[in-house]
């Protein structure tokens, strides 16, 4: 189906005709986000520039029945961001203003479209930064951290995003204005709608300004990076420390491939011969932090780690994270193709789940690089493959899924912090009853009884998932008898 006669000439009134792209050709850069494997083409994208513009947009679909899509950067990696056949993407990368810096307050207000690292730029000469830390964080927005609830390295410590957003304003799919908390740490009386904004993929509306919580930037930073044999001894290492009761800011692994990769594309130097490399940041007052630091040298030493270096200036420390925050990149040097897969395990479960990740890479003889935040047991193993061979993607997939579905066997949970998007939308009865999916059904229904916004998302359709359709399954499109608009 086409757009309603009329609708984007309405758009183009609102906005100006530089701010609806029509153009097929232009089209193609909404066409995705970072998980590249699924694309559907939208009939338009529009650029609001402002929160009205946003209300002006949202009222419009809601008037034609137009399903939308809001998108930040597009580094989402769990197809959240795909957009809609024949309906709206609203891109919110015109809204990339910091409106307020309040330090006395400890908050810093922003539009959905600012990059994350923006914000500790604009409070670290106050003696502040922003904690979630997403890899993609240079050009993620915070927006895009809202809906996915992102994460980071060291969300170990300080939380992900829904512990640093205390107030939200959210334009609903019918164009309304819900201002949300705000500057206060008690937040707004009754329900948390706050919380279940965050964390929605877009599904429940689009937030147009956000209140950020920013942390104190600790008198002492030390980071460590331990070389061990084996991912289990690094494993066994991360065992030890959280047992001994010290608690890193971050704790993270690569395993041999990633470390190869990583090593390929920045020469940060990692040890040779390492079958796992385990970085660990401690942060806080000086003594303390001096006195975890010896620690977690014996404990490592203890799980046979046979070289421990600690960055000695801010230099080197940026040189010890720049593999790790670019694993996924480097990737792009030794396979042309990949899928990353976002899956928690508990931490005792960790070995087991490793190795059953090795059996299903030699099963679908594909090649596998891990790298995870193993203080959380949050795992994105990266599944290497080639688009242009027949079959390939189809064998990611199914290894990539085969891989979260022994995280839910051992305990854990479907995502971390990259979200269910269409991904996983097949995949949320392994982890959710019927009577839970029927619950976030009707509260995505309390915000959007049209189910305009991000329709075929998180929620298990027919049409993704070839079930028959049940009470939780009929997305409210289909009920509207306009399953083909999605």
């Amino acid at each position: 189906m086409a757009l309603p006669p009329g609708f984007v000439d309405d758009l183009t009134s609102m906005l100006g005709e530089a701010f609806v792209i029509i153009d097929a050709d232009r089209l193609a850069t909404y066409d995705c986000d970072g998980l590249t494997g699924w694309r559907a083409q939208p009939a338009c994208v529009v650029l609001p520039g402002s929160a009205e513009d946003v209300r002006a947009v949202l009222r419009l679909c809601a008037r034609d029945r137009v399903p939308f899509v809001a998108r930040g950067a597009g580094t989402g990696l769990s197809g959240g961001a795909l957009p809609v056949a024949d309906g709206v993407v609203v891109s919110v990368a015109r809204m990339n203003r910091i409106l307020e810096i309040d330090v006395e307050s400890e908050r810093v207000v922003v539009e959905p479209g600012v990059a994350n690292l923006d914000v500790t730029r604009a409070v670290q000469e106050h003696g502040y930064f922003y904690a979630p830390d997403p890899s993609s964080q240079q050009v993620c927005t915070i927006g895009g951290n809202v809906a996915e609830n992102s994460g980071g390295a060291h969300c170990l410590k300080h939380g992900f995003t829904v512990n640093h957003v205390t107030g939200a304003k959210v334009v609903l799919p019918d164009g309304e204005l819900l201002e949300l908390g705000g500057k206060a740490i008690d937040g707004d009386d009754g329900p948390d709608l706050l919380g279940v904004l965050v964390g929605s993929e877009g599904t429940l509306g689009i937030a147009v300004e956000v209140t950020l919580r920013i942390v104190r930037a600790p008198e002492a930073v030390v980071t460590q990076l331990a070389a061990f044999a084996s991912v289990d001894a690094a494993g066994d290492a991360v065992s030890r420390i959280v047992a001994a009761g010290i608690l890193p800011s971050a704790m993270e692994i690569m395993d041999r491939f990633t470390i190869q990769a990583a090593e390929q594309a920045y020469r940060p130097g990692y040890p040779e011969g390492a079958g796992a490399v385990l970085l660990v940041e401690l942060d806080g007052v000086s003594a303390q932090v001096d006195e975890d630091t010896a620690a977690v040298e014996a404990l490592c030493r203890a799980a046979g780690a046979f070289e421990i270096r600690t960055a000695s200036d801010a230099a080197e420390r940026a040189l010890l994270w720049l593999g790790r925050k670019g694993a996924f990149a480097a990737m792009g040097r030794v396979s042309p193709d990949y899928y990353v897969q976002d899956g928690v395990v508990p931490r005792t479960r960790l070995p087991e789940v490793l190795r059953r990740i090795d059996e299903l890479s030699d099963e679908h003889g594909l090649r596998v690089g891990n790298v995870f935040h193993a203080g959380d047991g949050n795992l994105h193993p990266l599944v290497l493959y080639d688009a242009a061979v027949d079959g390939q993607y189809e064998r990611a997939k199914a290894l990539a899924d085969e891989i979260l579905a022994a995280c839910v066997e051992a305990g854990g949970s479907l995502t971390g912090e990259h979200g269910i998007g269409v991904d996983k939308a097949c995949a949320m009865p392994s982890m959710f009853s019927e009577r839970d999916l029927e619950a976030f059904e009707r509260v995505r229904r309390a915000f959007d009884p049209d189910g305009l916004a991000n329709p075929g998302k998180v929620i298990p359709t027919p049409r993704l998932c070839g079930e028959v359709p049940g009470p939780y399954r009929a997305h409210p499109l289909e009920r509207l008898g306009l399953a083909e608009r999605f």
